[in-house]
């Protein structure tokens, strides 16, 4: 099995009011663990062959905020750091209000974390920002975004979006798809809404058809797959390091990585044409070709 990265839970919950998320109903408050019992996990799974640690939550940069003080995520993120045989520690599900100093020079400056970030942004409309009790507007989201590239070189953004939310105007959808467009997200995922009972937008007025939403998700899966082309396009003719994730499907004479800013089983990979490495090694390689999400790289560097 695929043992050379692993996902580490640091807590439980979340005390966000987001209206169409039915979490905090189920899971409760956060409770965060503490950054002793994450260290010694983290010990323990590096010991059995661990090089990735993917760190998860509801909401990651709330971490430590139930525990007092001394316990919050550049903390965890320094402690994390100093784990030697550690290769890349991940961040996944950032809030983007939360983007505080201290987080981006953690980033910047602690080198086993990578330049990566899933922050699952949800939308840019301010009305249907508000409609959802996001708790920020458009204008915040793209504060941060620019605040986090211009200290992070090379950084990778991950986020998702929710279209045909109640009360989502063709006007909302146009400004989500200008938003897409210029900002150029590394990597994008979308969901059409759907309804789900126990939650404040299931009553809310306004409601769309699902067609219209999943006509909407189609629309900005399109610009994405523009946006990744040519994102990855200008990675062709340069070095980069690949950690090896195995053995590629479709040929045993091709490796299958990931660089530092695909995270595994929801960004594309690095398709390496020869060479050989094990699973959770890094690996130099030049990139010869891209795709629309993967690009294709040679171990032979000048």
């Amino acid at each position: 099995g695929s043992n050379h990265f692993a996902y580490l839970k640091i807590s439980e919950g979340c005390n966000r009011p987001c209206s169409f998320c039915s979490i905090p109903g189920i899971r409760g408050r956060q409770r965060s663990r503490t950054v002793a019992s994450l260290v010694a996990e983290a010990e323990t799974l590096v010991k059995s062959g661990v090089r990735e640690l993917i760190l998860v939550a509801q909401d990651s940069t709330a971490y430590g905020q139930d525990l007092g003080r001394g316990a919050d995520l550049p903390t965890l993120l320094r402690a994390l750091n100093d784990i030697r045989a550690l290769k890349w520690i991940r961040l996944h599900y950032a809030y983007p209000t939360m983007i505080g100093d201290d987080l981006v020079g953690a980033m910047r400056d602690l080198e086993r974390v990578v330049p990566y970030l899933d922050m699952p942004i949800q939308h840019v409309d301010d009305a249907v920002l508000r409609r959802m009790r996001r708790g920020y507007t458009g204008k915040i989201v793209e504060t941060a975004i620019n605040k986090l590239r211009a200290a992070i070189p090379h950084l990778a953004i991950r986020t998702t979006m929710l279209v045909g939310h109640p009360g989502e105007t063709q006007s909302s959808h146009e400004q989500l798809l200008d938003f897409i467009g210029r900002m150029a997200i590394d990597h994008l995922g979308v969901f059409p809404f759907s309804p789900e009972e126990e939650t404040a937008s299931f009553t809310q007025p306004d409601a769309l058809t699902i067609e219209v939403a999943q006509s909407r998700a189609d629309e900005v899966m399109a610009l994405q797959q523009k946006v990744s082309r040519d994102k990855l396009a200008s990675f062709v003719g340069q070095t980069i390091d690949v950690m090896i994730d195995g053995a590629h499907q479709d040929s045993e004479f091709l490796l299958k990585g990931r660089h530092a800013g695909q995270a595994p089983d929801v960004d594309g990979c690095v398709v390496l044409t020869d060479g050989t490495g094990h699973k959770g090694e890094i690996v130099k390689a030049r990139v010869i070709d891209a795709s629309e999400y993967d690009l294709v790289a040679s171990m032979e560097v000048d």
